[in-house]
């Protein structure tokens, strides 16, 4: 899992959305203007940038143009103090894929983040593999040793996340977000039980194995 690249001249603005994508389990990379944040995206593997829209040197806007010419899968979101229908167009123009006008509720930055990542997710991520098990995301077929496995969906939308991310510890309330939608209002326990199920139905003899991280959340480990 690639990090949420933060990227606003404001400080305060870039500690904000940073804590906010933190609570919910996001890794973050952060820079202060367009021209630093492409030199983070040569160097740091990023699945989201979350750009202001008026900052020096490099602006959000021709960032965004320089990122979707050399990275046309990023999903790019735009902030902006301004509300005006012709900012917005200069912004999706540019290649940006949603707008949020400031202030903004921390709440809402978080779900459309959510939203972008899962969209293009779909589009890249259709295929995990781990030890001698294959997960494909497109027509929910699971094989081991290439025999198919019957598996319920939500037991393989969880195999499938944190097969996506091998050896990445996955926090509880991002799981329950991905898998069972954020506005999940069932009991938590849930997903013990799911885990449960596939370690029962797994064990720890095809080549992985999903370890508990206590007070945190959940690994897929290799091996």
């Amino acid at each position: 899992m690639g990090a949420v690249l933060v990227i606003d001249d404001d400080p305060h603005i870039r500690e904000l959305v940073v804590a906010l994508l933190d609570r919910a389990g996001y890794p973050t990379a952060t820079a202060a203007d367009g021209r630093l944040a492409l030199r983070v995206l040569g160097e740091t593997q990023v699945d989201l940038c979350i750009v202001d829209a008026m900052m020096p040197n490099l602006d959000g806007v021709e960032f965004c143009r320089a990122a979707r010419r050399y990275h046309p899968d990023l999903p790019l979101l735009m902030l902006t103090a301004k509300g005006q229908l012709g900012d917005k167009a200069r912004g999706f123009d540019a290649g940006a894929d949603d707008y949020l006008v400031k202030p903004f509720e921390g709440a809402e930055l978080v779900m459309r983040a959510k939203a972008l990542l899962r969209r293009y997710r779909k589009v890249v991520e259709s295929t995990a593999r781990v030890g001698r098990l294959v997960l494909d995301n497109d027509s929910h077929v699971a094989t081991l040793d290439g025999q198919p496995v019957d598996l319920p969906l939500k037991e393989f939308a969880l195999l499938f996340l944190l097969a996506a991310h091998p050896g990445r510890t996955l926090t509880r309330d991002f799981i329950l977000d991905e898998v069972w939608g954020f506005d999940f209002e069932g009991n938590t326990r849930t997903l013990d039980v799911h885990i449960n199920r596939l370690r029962d139905r797994f064990g720890d003899a095809n080549g992985f194995r999903i370890v508990t991280v206590r007070g945190l959340g959940y690994r897929l480990e290799e091996g």
